[in-house]
């Protein structure tokens, strides 16, 4: 979809207005000051500014409509807390306060709940990266984040985890024009793949066709780890008589799987 072409809560974003930095500079003393037509002039110069940031959440699958008017409420806390005297464009500034309000609206109505204390220190640390990227100009690490905090980096990233937006294991994430590459392809799990499942159905299947005692016997030493000596004393034999049988089974599975 796009955002710049559409009409969003009756908004025709394709006439949208574009403030000029200096202009911009220009209006936030005056909106500060209290003057409402700066402020509403900053708030219209700057809801392109909004529309790009939520084209990065059109997968989420939220309304653009809703989308649009939580991005504006971060665009109005940003013109209302920019502090002119930084040496930072009010853009920079006001991304990451856009970004925020639409992380927390995206997550307050996901269906995964978190506890409230762990959610009010996820809070804080978003809050925390957006002030220290807007006085710094970049983004700061998780040391970085934990130290203005006072807390350890482990309670910061446990946070951040705890209200991540999951990612559907069918989510494309590269696609040549064929079929796309899809989160689960990978995923692996490298002792559960199709090779590892054909040869567990032919050992099934090998070991069905020995004796009782002989598959008795390679159960308990290979699938149990239990010793020769162990295997005799269960059953009731010599440890001779379990070593020779266990070769027998054995070369049995060995040629049922791999015939010459």
């Amino acid at each position: 979809m796009q955002y710049n072409k559409v009409v969003i809560c009756g908004v025709d974003t394709s006439e949208l207005p574009v403030l000029r930095p200096e202009e911009t500079d220009r209006l936030l003393p005056l909106a500060h000051g209290g003057d409402r037509a700066a402020r509403q002039r900053l708030i219209a110069g700057n809801l392109r500014l909004v529309l790009s940031v939520i084209a990065r959440f059109s997968n989420r699958g939220e309304p653009p409509d809703d989308l649009f008017q939580v991005g504006c409420i971060g665009l109005m806390k940003a013109v209302d807390n920019f502090d002119t005297g930084l040496d930072v464009r009010f853009s920079t500034y006001a991304v990451p306060m856009i970004v925020g309000e639409l992380r927390r609206y995206l997550r307050d109505n996901s269906a995964i709940r978190v506890s409230r204390s762990l959610r009010d220190t996820a809070y804080r640390t978003i809050q925390t990266r957006e002030r220290l990227t807007a006085e710094n100009q970049r983004e700061p690490d998780l040391d970085e984040i934990a130290r203005a905090m006072g807390v350890d980096r482990r309670e910061v990233v446990d946070a951040l985890d705890a209200v991540s937006e999951p990612i559907s294991l069918y989510e494309p994430i590269y696609s040549d024009g064929s079929d796309p590459l899809c989160v689960m392809d990978q995923v692996c799990d490298p002792d559960d793949n199709d090779e590892t499942w054909l040869e567990r159905i032919a050992l099934g299947q090998a070991m069905e066709r020995l004796a009782e005692r002989e598959q008795k016997i390679l159960k308990m030493r290979f699938f149990q780890g239990k010793t020769q000596t162990e295997v005799s004393a269960a059953i009731g034999i010599s440890q001779a008589q379990v070593s020779r049988l266990e070769k027998t089974a054995l070369n049995k599975v060995r040629k049922t799987i791999l015939p010459s």
